[in-house]
């Protein structure tokens, strides 16, 4: 009776790569407390997305959401680019 819908896991990163055919992968960094010291560690993900038209670029800001496996490592799929890179 009770219908569930699954929300997909949505997360931002930056990307370190888009040498791919259709694939990107993105760094996703997160911030936690040393469980002893107390002090703020970053934590580094790398996750490979899918990216249909090879729209982004290295260093562009995006948004993700999990996905079916679509290859071996490639669970991932580009919702949107929420930042462009800066041209040098």
């Amino acid at each position: 009776m009770g219908e569930k819908t699954k929300t997909a896991r949505s997360l931002s990163g930056r990307v370190i790569s888009n040498k791919m055919n259709k694939t990107i992968t993105v760094q996703v960094d997160r911030r936690i407390r040393h469980p002893l010291y107390g002090k703020i560690v970053t934590r580094h993900t790398k996750l490979h997305a899918h990216d249909e038209s090879n729209e982004c670029k290295e260093g562009d800001l995006v948004q993700i959401e999990e996905c079916r496996p679509l290859s071996k490592s490639k669970a991932w799929r580009l919702v949107k680019v929420l930042e462009r890179a800066r041209e040098v």
